[in-house]
């Protein structure tokens, strides 16, 4: 598969997915898609805009003229769909767009992708549709879908719209399912950017509730290794969990960021818990060792380390990216200006 059709590559994961692509394959073709919201930034991948292998094309996934030419544009040999509103608080505050992209997004570019006949069609998706687990036991892939957000019930429905098309027009397509990411590239509304940029400035750190809710935490890179391998080796219409087998109460995350950074625990300060919080995520990811070959190799005290140091160094990127918008959105969701 010489050439791949990547949507939402300017945000986190995509980036990331792209670059590991690129350095991985050296005859793979990328074709980067993206709206450039207020996530997507195309400083995420400077270092790659001069590779004649890469090439870019600004534009929405619900617009299907703009996808059925981005698709006319050279022999496509899979999409892999990253594009996607992703924060659980913007989906309380305003769940239209949600609906939109995560919805109507996959349904018009998997329409085009059977007009085309494109062989593969990867959904990259979330362990958010699995709702909330109790005090034991893991999500797998055959755990109910229990969405208790507007985002997971957004993602819940393009993972049962694949589906669908897999079952009714024999349509290529293949769904992954990941814990909470994190490393380099971030946009810092997600919990260990926000807690690192403000604790290089000293401020407090707003953790809902008591942070006794539990998240397992993967390494992006991990996470793109399992994506990659889902697209390579995995059978078409099944689900595959990605994990990093480390649980992490947010309370105990923040104290060993306070540790790491040598920072103190009176930063901390408890905010009123958001609306169907879960209280706990974890993920079985048997079946993607199993027939993927694949498992976590990222240490999350290494990993957490490495981030940290890579926000450290990327100050002025950091400085960039909380600004405009997101200085409005923070206001609203937690009562301050940064």
């Amino acid at each position: 598969m010489n050439c791949i059709v990547i949507t939402g590559g300017c945000g986190f994961i995509g980036s990331n997915f792209i670059r590991f692509q690129l350095k991985t394959y050296s005859d793979r073709r990328i074709i980067n898609v993206d709206k450039l919201t207020y996530a997507g930034n195309l400083e995420n991948l400077a270092d790659v805009n001069a590779d004649p292998r890469y090439t870019f094309h600004h534009g929405d996934i619900c617009d299907r003229e703009f996808i059925d030419c981005v698709l006319q544009s050279g022999e496509v040999d899979g999409v892999i769909n990253f594009a996607a509103e992703s924060h659980v608080d913007r989906s309380i505050l305003d769940s239209g767009p949600f609906i939109q992209t995560n919805i109507v997004g996959t349904q018009v570019l998997m329409d085009a992708c059977r007009c085309r006949n494109v062989p593969r069609f990867l959904q990259v998706s979330t362990d958010e549709v699995y709702g909330s687990l109790g005090s034991e036991g893991y999500f797998t892939e055959q755990t109910s879908l229990a969405p208790n957000s507007p985002y997971s019930a957004s993602k819940t429905a393009a993972d049962l719209l694949v589906r669908s098309y897999c079952h009714t027009f024999d349509f290529p397509g293949i769904v992954t399912r990941s814990s909470n990411n994190y490393g380099p590239f971030q946009f810092p509304e997600k919990i260990i950017p926000l807690f690192i940029s403000k604790l290089v400035n000293d401020e407090q750190l707003p953790v809902y509730g008591t942070g006794e809710n539990v998240r397992d935490w993967i390494h992006v890179l991990d996470h793109c290794r399992g994506v990659d391998a889902a697209f390579q080796r995995g059978r078409v219409g099944e689900v595959y969990n990605f994990g990093g087998n480390t649980e992490v109460k947010n309370i105990e995350l923040t104290y060993l960021l306070l540790e790491m950074m040598g920072k103190p625990e009176s930063l901390i300060k408890l905010v009123d818990d958001r609306p169907g919080h879960d209280m706990r995520y974890a993920i079985d990811f048997s079946k993607a060792q199993t027939e993927l070959n694949w498992a976590p190799q990222t240490d999350f005290r290494s990993g957490l380390k490495e981030t940290i140091d890579w926000y450290l160094s990327n100050t002025e990127w950091c400085k960039r990216i909380m600004s405009g918008e997101y200085l409005t959105y923070y206001e609203a969701q937690y009562g301050q200006r940064l």
